[in-house]
């Protein structure tokens, strides 16, 4: 993205967390949107689906989780771990089979979320100890004093399509416009940690449940209208966030694909473009194979 930031001044700090298990309610079933029981994989773990570019939806899980789902046993720790690790940073796990094998953090649920290489993933377990490269909370964009940047690595932001118009807007490239309508889970909480869900992409459920988001993709660049994540989650006429789906699947009703939240403000500020590619996988380093050609 051809803007001017502080990215020159940010600090990157070495974080540390570790492969969190994968966790389920003692009741072991819930309702989906129309009533009916499920019991599914979703949270914790090391989870072999729903890569960078990969479907959102039509897995059988309740809150997808892809990739390693980290966190710190120590609270304070975990916290720093939440609030700092951003969109892009690199991941690198320390101990068990995979030791040096690297990824990508893609964003904040119930854990930071990982995206890497199946033969990374396989040799990943619960327990396996991960340093996050954390940079980027703090950044400025200069010239654009009414937008907040959340939870985005400054390399992540070079990479980006867009940047400062003629006429002084922030140009975005997003795959998919989401009404306000859609937004469920994760109103309220702040911005920096975990991610708020998405309702209407139940597939396969009644047609009055849909709202045009069963395409969604792991990593897409999604415009959230009348909404601001600026100090927190809410819904505002006028404004409007950009994140990236983080998670995936949902069958829990008022729930569904989460993205994390890049940029907010008002949305005179922003010139945006809709653009089937833009999606994560594009924009870093180290992505999975999968996410290297984004499908269309």
């Amino acid at each position: 993205m051809k803007v001017e930031s502080n990215a020159d001044r940010l600090v990157t700090q070495l974080l540390a967390g570790e492969v969190w298990p994968a966790t389920a309610d003692r009741h072991a079933y819930r309702v989906d949107a129309d009533g009916s029981p499920f019991l599914l994989p979703g949270m914790g773990g090391v989870t072999l689906a729903g890569h960078l570019g990969e479907p959102a939806t039509g897995w059988a899980s309740d809150h997808l989780e892809p990739g390693l789902s980290v966190r710190h046993a120590d609270p304070a720790a975990n916290f720093a771990l939440q609030y700092l690790t951003c969109v892009g940073n690199e991941v690198t796990l320390v101990s068990g089979a995979s030791a040096g094998g690297r990824g990508v953090a893609i964003g904040q649920h119930a854990y930071v979320l990982v995206d890497a290489a199946d033969a990374v993933l396989e040799g990943a377990t619960v327990g396996d100890q991960v340093t996050v490269r954390a940079r980027g909370q703090g950044l400025v964009l200069t010239d654009h004093p009414q937008v907040r940047v959340k939870n985005l690595d400054p390399a992540v932001l070079a990479a980006l399509p867009g940047g400062t118009t003629a006429d002084g807007r922030l140009e975005v490239h997003v795959a998919v416009d989401v009404p306000a309508d859609a937004a469920g889970a994760g109103g309220g909480m702040s911005s920096e940690y975990a991610n708020t869900d998405l309702m209407g992409a139940y597939a396969g459920l009644d047609a009055s449940l849909s709202l045009g988001l069963e395409g969604l993709r792991i990593g897409d660049l999604v415009v959230l209208r009348d909404t601001d994540h600026s100090w927190g989650r809410g819904f505002r006429p006028g404004w409007i966030t950009v994140g990236t789906i983080s998670t995936g699947q949902c069958a829990l009703f008022g729930h569904g694909p989460g993205p994390t939240s890049l940029f907010s403000g008002p949305a005179e500020a922003f010139h945006v473009v809709l653009d089937r590619d833009a999606n994560l996988g594009a924009y870093v380093a180290d992505a999975a194979p999968a996410a290297k050609g984004v499908a269309a």
